[in-house]
């Protein structure tokens, strides 16, 4: 089969389109012919050996993916012909790839694959972040950092349908707008205004109660000086490339937490969570209370363009290759 190979872990420059085996499905897995692949930054990193999953080389990144079950072997509830999203932490890109049962569902036919590929991972964390790891309630303040992105814009959308008061960080006109159309309520320009400042006059200095941080870097202390009583920072990943050394006496001095989001884990470990979970996106996404905003759509060919696009922060929502 054709597909976007990593062959080094040299980076997204060394990828290359070729042949690999078709992969075989085990007892429980799907073998889903790929219509829909969305990008992520974990994949930018990922041929860069700079992941928590190093897979063998030569491998296909993507795991958010969205297609039409081929084989269905003794995998409960799917038959070949069903449309299904799922993820698959690697081998995505490619015209054909393996899901586990366990990390698929069935989608509607309301919801277009393109669509289907972007709720797995992307939603699936923001859903895990704030309900299941901050508890998050109507009417609390919510800050997004990174907003106009896949994962954090999937968090201010996730955000607004639980009621919160959304507050999306974003550094221009266009990513303010996007935001704003996915249901903030309030915009912080920080390339414009200092953080602290703006979260200090959007929250008439009481500081927010949730923070929503897939950034890291320098952002990361500065929202937590500026949370509220009981506040929660959400970590969630550093885009920055830079993972920020806190001094502990911060969350001691307001009662806060640092909170760990390991999505990918979190499917292994709660396997029954996260398919309820995972319902209640798709649920969402047929009903349209959720909607991505997708930005540009890439051959497989163009692949390595793709994740170049979202690696130079580009992106503004979601990015897709069609395989």
């Amino acid at each position: 089969m054709r597909a976007l190979i990593c062959d080094d872990y040299a980076g997204i420059e060394s990828l290359r389109i070729g042949e690999l085996p078709d992969p075989a499905p085990d007892a429980g897995d799907i073998l889903v012919k790929v219509e829909a692949v969305t990008v992520n930054f974990a994949d930018t990193l990922m041929v860069k050996g700079q992941y928590q999953i190093r897979p063998d080389p030569p491998f296909a990144p993507g795991y958010e993916i969205a297609g039409t079950v081929m084989v269905a072997n003794q995998a409960a509830g799917f038959s070949p012909g069903d449309r299904i999203c799922g993820f698959t932490f690697h081998g995505g890109l490619a015209e054909r790839a393996v899901v586990s049962a366990n990390n698929a569902a069935k989608l509607p036919s309301s919801v277009s694959s393109d669509v289907g590929s972007t709720l797995p991972g992307g939603y699936g964390t923001a859903y895990h972040a704030l309900v299941d790891r901050a508890n998050l309630q109507q009417g609390e303040s919510l800050l997004v950092l990174g907003a106009s992105g896949g994962v954090g814009m999937a968090a201010v959308q996730i955000g607004a349908i639980l009621g919160a008061h959304v507050i999306a960080a974003v550094s221009s006109d266009e990513k303010a707008a996007a935001a704003g159309s996915a249901g903030a309520a309030d915009v912080i320009r920080y390339d414009q205004v200092p953080i602290r400042d703006a979260i200090n006059e959007k929250t008439g200095g009481k500081g927010v109660d949730v923070v929503y941080d897939p950034v890291g870097g320098d952002l990361t202390e500065q929202v937590l000086r500026s949370t509220a009583w009981n506040g929660r920072v959400l970590v969630v990943g550093f885009a920055t490339g830079t993972i920020p050394a806190i001094p502990l006496n911060l969350p001691l001095l307001k009662g806060n937490s640092l909170v760990g989001v390991f999505w990918g884990r979190f499917t292994q470990e709660e396997p029954e969570k996260h398919a309820s979970n995972f319902l209640k996106i798709v649920d969402w996404a047929a009903s349209g209370e959720i909607s991505p905003i997708i930005q540009r759509t890439f051959s497989l060919e163009q692949g390595a363009e793709a994740l170049r696009w979202v690696a130079d922060r580009k992106a503004i929502g979601r990015v897709i290759v069609n395989p």
